[in-house]
């Protein structure tokens, strides 16, 4: 009882969270507020673009990353709407409309939080990089595709338009008004533009946040004829628990279960990535997800969306001097006051202004260092990085993680294999009469499904003996398959009246051997042996008493 209770109070909020908060709050409450304002416009952007609205970005930014940043395992993660939930969330606003959002964010908040009380925390560690670069690629692609129809001034979906982003953006290219279609560009290239000399000048300076302005306020004196983001609410609205009929639920599920992977998954790669910017202290994957799910369940009872943490707005917040969970939680308390205080203002952002910013977002993602490093490392980490940034775009972000991670693990079993194989060696200590008929065999590296039949083959090719030791002290691994196709290979050389010795069991191989029916398969329980000398010296006698035999009868 108390192991469990210990076990539950680490995932549970502590006064700990909050030590040398007098040493670092100014600090603190400073990296929140630019933390703040860099989240606005993104917040903005990714609600619109995943089809919910501005104001369902802004209420999961608030409450979200309240929720998150009080309950998660990071000191120092900021969480909210993120682009490539925008990506996953896109088709099922598509097939189910927006009002159904809100309900995945429950459910799939319910699946995370489950997933960080069963302690899976440690799970992203399976994921290899080429594939997580290869959907990160993806993802930036997509996001930029997303924006091409408000960058030309397309603002409605449109019944005929794909859910693909690739030919969605050339179905918006093909329907924009022209010459028309260049005043919204020209708002996305200003946009651009700002935020990348700014990003030149200072990378400390918010150049997404004054580049909205400088539109904005662009477009408010010139009235150029914009389409604009729209009357936003001046406070948050009540909460209440979304409609779940058994239908909906039902027709979500597997919607939900795709939320939750890619939250668990991007929010623990951007907790890690947290913890190596600065020492901000341990990053507790398991509690991470629970403050997630209890996020996205917040989130969808105020009408929000699915959050995540958001490498970006963490690594701003650690850059700007955050170091506990106060900055990201001045950051909703300042998104919190731009709803109470500005909520008119910020209704007269220009759609296409932030379509500029997730361009630039989108295009950030792209790291083409990265993107080299892995096209000139191996051409089976290439391989997976190509697949997963392909299918990702082409088809599913989710899908594209399982394909990636099915590939990358057929490749590195492939590579396992090839360490593994049978070497004949020469026996120990001065030749004797008979050793032509001893075959020993070191088996080394992983007796597998994967390398099981290849050293197998090599065992059976060897004829003209009369007794084979199997050397197993150098095997490292050994799975069902191995065990029991080495079983199969011990009968079939005993039922050719071949004498099978066994040498050097591991403890931890033994169970399995015994399951597999290997031991059970050799003549007699004394040709197991432990040592190589007695093993050796018992196979000598063994041919020893096979020619006297032979010459009694001659």
């Amino acid at each position: 009882m108390r192991r469990l209770a210990a076990a539950t109070a680490t995932l549970l909020p502590s006064r700990a969270d909050y030590a040398g908060l007098r040493r670092t709050w100014r600090g603190d409450v400073a990296a929140g507020v630019t933390v703040g304002i860099v989240a606005l416009p993104l917040a903005l952007a990714f609600g619109v673009s995943s089809g919910v609205g501005a104001e369902a970005g802004l209420i999961t930014a608030i409450v979200a990353g309240l929720v998150a940043a009080i309950f998660g395992g990071s000191n120092v993660q900021v969480s909210g709407p993120t682009g490539a939930m925008v990506v996953v969330l896109a088709p099922i606003v598509a097939q189910h409309g927006a009002g159904a959002v809100a309900i995945v964010s429950v459910m799939a908040g319910i699946i995370v939080l489950i997933g960080g009380v069963l302690r899976l925390g440690r799970t992203v560690s399976v994921i290899p990089w080429p594939v997580i670069e290869g959907f990160t690629v993806g993802i930036g692609i997509i996001i930029f595709l997303q924006q091409v129809p408000a960058a030309v001034g397309v603002t409605g979906s449109g019944s005929g338009h794909s859910t693909n982003a690739l030919v969605a953006a050339l179905q918006a290219v093909s329907e924009a008004s022209w010459p028309a279609a260049l005043l919204p560009i020209a708002a996305v290239l200003v946009v651009a533009a700002t935020m990348l000399v700014l990003a030149r000048v200072d990378g400390r300076i918010p150049g997404s946040f004054i580049a909205i302005v400088v539109v904005t306020l662009a477009v408010v004196v010139s009235g150029a004829p914009l389409a604009l983001i729209g009357t936003l609410p001046s406070e948050l609205p009540p909460p209440s628990v979304p409609a779940l009929d058994p239908g909906t639920v039902t027709q979500l599920i597997g919607p939900a279960f795709a939320v939750a992977a890619l939250a668990a998954i991007e929010s623990l790669l951007s907790a890690r990535v947290a913890g190596s910017l600065a020492n901000t202290g341990p990053v507790n994957g398991d509690r991470e997800l629970v403050g997630q799910g209890l996020a996205s369940i917040a989130s969808g009872f105020f009408g929000g969306m699915p959050a995540t943490g958001a490498i970006a707005r963490t690594a701003v917040n650690v850059r700007s001097g955050g170091r506990t969970r106060v900055a990201a939680i001045v950051h909703a308390l300042a998104l919190l006051g731009v709803v109470a205080i500005a909520a008119d203002v910020v209704s007269l952002i220009p759609l296409a202004a932030l379509s500029g910013v997730l361009m630039v977002t989108a295009a950030r993602m792209v790291s083409l260092s990265v993107v080299r490093r892995i096209l000139r490392s191996t051409w089976a980490d290439a391989g997976v990085f190509i697949i997963t940034a392909v299918i990702t775009v082409s088809f599913d972000l989710i899908l594209a993680v399982g394909i990636g991670i099915a590939v990358a693990a057929f490749f590195a079993l492939r590579a396992l294999s090839r360490t593994s194989g049978v070497l004949r060696e020469r026996l120990p200590g001065a030749p004797v009469p008979g050793d032509e008929r001893i075959a020993l065999f070191k088996i080394v590296g992983a007796l597998f499904f994967g390398a099981a039949d290849r050293i197998v083959e090599q065992i059976e090719a060897h004829r003209g003996v009369d007794v084979v030791i199997l050397r197993l002290s150098q095997l490292q691994v050994i799975d069902a398959t191995g065990g029991h196709t080495l079983g199969e290979v011990v009968a079939a050389l005993e039922r050719r009246g071949v004498t099978v010795i066994i040498k050097g069991v591991q403890d931890q191989h033994l169970p399995i051997l015994e399951r597999m029916g290997v031991i059970d398969a050799l003549r007699h329980p004394q040709h197991l042996f432990a040592e190589l000398t007695p093993a050796v010296a018992h196979a000598r006698s063994h041919i020893a008493r096979a020619a006297a035999a032979e010459r009694v009868v001659s």
